[in-house]
């Protein structure tokens, strides 16, 4: 009997842990992005590849590795696509990070962060 609770227990906490991908279909969110950089560079990302801060990544919490969201600055009207490589952000009320070569394109590196729309493009 006691196995058999175990078990349950640790079935219940790896089902918990289990990753919550939205289908990439029709999303379109908008909020605030954030961009990541040299600190990270070449560290490995939640896909296993290495981060380089100068390609077109970025962050999602829930849209599937590999998804290309198309990110436009909506103070500046500038766009860019990215394909998402990594889980994050961390920081509460974050939308999304974005590797330092988008967020220079979207023209955020001196504010940091930018509101922005986030919309996936079909593959």
């Amino acid at each position: 009997m006691k196995r058999l609770l175990s078990a349950c227990a640790l079935l219940s906490l790896l089902a918990g842990c289990a990753s919550h991908d939205v289908d990439p279909r029709g999303y379109d969110e908008t909020g605030t992005a954030s961009y990541y950089g040299a600190k990270h560079h070449g560290k490995r990302t939640a896909s296993g590849e290495p981060f380089d801060q100068y390609a077109m990544t970025a962050a999602h919490r829930q849209l599937p590795f590999g998804t290309r969201v198309k990110v436009t600055n909506l103070k500046n009207d500038k766009s860019v696509v990215v394909r998402i490589n990594d889980r994050g952000p961390h920081t509460r009320g974050r939308l999304i990070d974005l590797s330092r070569g988008a967020a220079d394109k979207l023209g955020m590196l001196r504010s940091g962060t930018a509101r922005v729309r986030v919309q996936a493009l079909n593959n």
